[in-house]
């Protein structure tokens, strides 16, 4: 899926010009040609976090997904190359529908508000294509049941997207400025809860693709609880189109994007290289460590006879991987914690949080390559600390972005943070896509357990450029910035010598 989409980071989490990003940032009822705005209630934030629940929800489906996509495919008799070619479903449906289903849910002048609907639309339909997609080898012959099961995966990804998009969109709605950031801080719990609860769902079985349909229920059953409990506390307001506003076409969110780099510093285009390169990383840990850990680590065989050696294998490397998924979900919520206070307590430069991150992704998937052999315990250690690029990776690129853009704003330029970081979800999916592809063509040629190492190792020279990249960032505040620093700093050198020396010093030039 479309990670970064419902992941990034509100910009004013971050320091610096963040609060300009932040106005610019805001859904359409901040925008003048738009919608008309009406005056906000102000929402306690136990009301706010209840409507934020639906995040915990779409996080399961994710992390559950993912992982499990391929496995599946070949439990219905698909091959492993074309199981895993199946998987940039997520990366291309990603980086249409976001862009699509935020302009129509921006736009809606519903009588029940512009993001219920769309939320409630996309509930369904995931329920829908993932009932169908769990059931294919239930209602389809055992032969056709992956030609069933292909396509719906593909609307399934679809309709996770449209379900995800207007979540963050609905609390950022309806919560004050002074929120914004706890907010973000609820939401990164749910995200890191969410993970958590979908690695122990997939222990509650030895093999969990034996048990689809039972699992994909009860998580479509999560998400109906969540968006019900969101449903029950928000309370939108319908807003009015304005009628001299030119009607845009379907294409314009993603026109408007390819638009918004026009002219845009270099930055930009070397922060979205950045990310596109760490994705590529992230997606192998995303996507194909529970592969890993079963075919490779444990050598198990999800085909095999029940009961058999390899089918045993199989189930011990599934119970290891939600083990080191749920290490990995706990140290999610701590690395991103610990980003967010080092940008809003020190003065340590974005590039030299984020190069560190990925870096520690590169060496644990060398390790993971080429040491980690067959020790389960050694490649739990490894699966929680591969979480630290996409931590990276979600805390740090707003405020990049938002500084790039104060130095276009002084230089008299056009910007727009929304739509440049709806360039860089997009190059997140192309990393992704540029992961899927090279698995599935080394598996043309390699078995899956000789294949997956290789991909780490991909992985790793990926996360390695992209951590250089990183460090030669130039993410060096705006101009005034710099003088409002060396006039703190010097009313600080005057506050230290006392108001008598610093009279005598002021006075010396005068004397001389």
């Amino acid at each position: 899926g479309s990670c970064c989409i419902r992941y990034a980071l509100h910009p004013r989490a971050l320091p610096g010009t963040m609060v300009q990003a932040a106005k610019e940032a805001q859904p359409a009822t901040t925008s003048q040609d738009a919608v008309k705005s009406v005056s906000r209630d102000v929402w306690p934030l136990w009301k706010l976090t209840l409507m934020a629940l639906p995040q915990l929800g779409v996080q399961v489906l994710w992390a559950f997904i993912g992982p499990n996509s391929a496995p599946y495919m070949r439990h219905l008799g698909m091959g492993h190359a074309l199981a895993t070619l199946n998987n940039v479903a997520g990366p291309i449906t990603g980086f249409f529908t976001g862009p699509l289903v935020g302009a129509a849910s921006d736009n809606l002048t519903s009588r029940f508000g512009r993001r219920r609907p769309v939320i409630l639309a996309g509930l369904l339909s995931t329920i829908v294509a993932g009932v169908l997609f769990a059931s294919s080898e239930h209602i389809m012959p055992r032969g056709a049941a992956m030609y069933f099961a292909a396509p719906m995966y593909w609307i399934m990804d679809m309709t996770i997207n449209i379900l995800q998009t207007p979540h963050r969109a609905l609390v950022a709605d309806l919560a004050s400025e002074e929120q914004q950031v706890p907010m973000q801080v609820v939401f990164v719990f749910m995200m890191a809860i969410g993970n958590f609860v979908a690695f122990s769902i997939m222990g509650i079985y030895d093999v969990p693709v034996d048990h689809m349909l039972e699992l994909m229920l009860g998580i479509c059953l999560l998400n109906s609880l969540c968006v019900g409990v969101q449903f029950l506390v928000a309370r939108e307001r319908p807003l009015m189109r304005d009628p001299n506003r030119p009607r845009q076409s379907a294409c314009s969110p993603v026109m408007n994007v390819v638009a918004a780099v026009k002219g845009s510093p270099r930055l930009l285009y070397h922060l979205a290289a950045v990310q596109c390169l760490v994705w590529i990383g992230n997606t192998a840990w995303n996507l194909y460590s529970g592969q890993w850990f079963s075919n490779a680590v444990y050598q198990g065989d999800e085909t095999a006879q029940e009961g058999s050696a390899a089918y045993v294998a199989y189930a011990e490397g599934q119970a290891a991987f939600s083990r080191g998924g749920q290490a990995k979900s706990v140290l999610q919520l701590i690395s991103t914690l610990a980003i967010i206070a080092l940008l809003l307590k020190t003065t340590i430069r974005p590039r030299l949080v984020y190069a560190p991150c990925i870096y520690v992704g590169a060496v644990v998937s060398v390790l993971a390559a080429a040491a980690v052999g067959h020790s389960g315990a050694f490649a739990m250690i490894c699966m929680a600390f591969s979480i630290m690029p996409e931590t990276g990776s979600f805390a740090i690129p707003f405020g990049l972005v938002a500084t790039l853009n104060k130095r276009a704003e002084e230089e008299g330029k056009q910007v727009s943070t929304a739509l440049q970081m709806a360039l860089l979800n997009c190059c997140v999916t192309v990393g992704q896509q540029i992961c899927t592809v090279t698995l599935a063509s080394i598996e043309g040629k390699l078995s899956l357990e000789a294949a997956l190492p290789c991909v780490f190792i991909v992985a790793a020279t990926a996360q390695i450029l992209g951590g250089s990249g990183a460090l030669c960032l130039d993410d060096r505040p705006p101009a005034h910035e710099d003088q409002n620093e060396n006039e703190e700093s010097a009313k600080d050198e005057d506050s230290e010598v006392g108001p008598a020396e610093a009279s005598e010093q002021r006075a010396e030039p005068a004397v001389a």
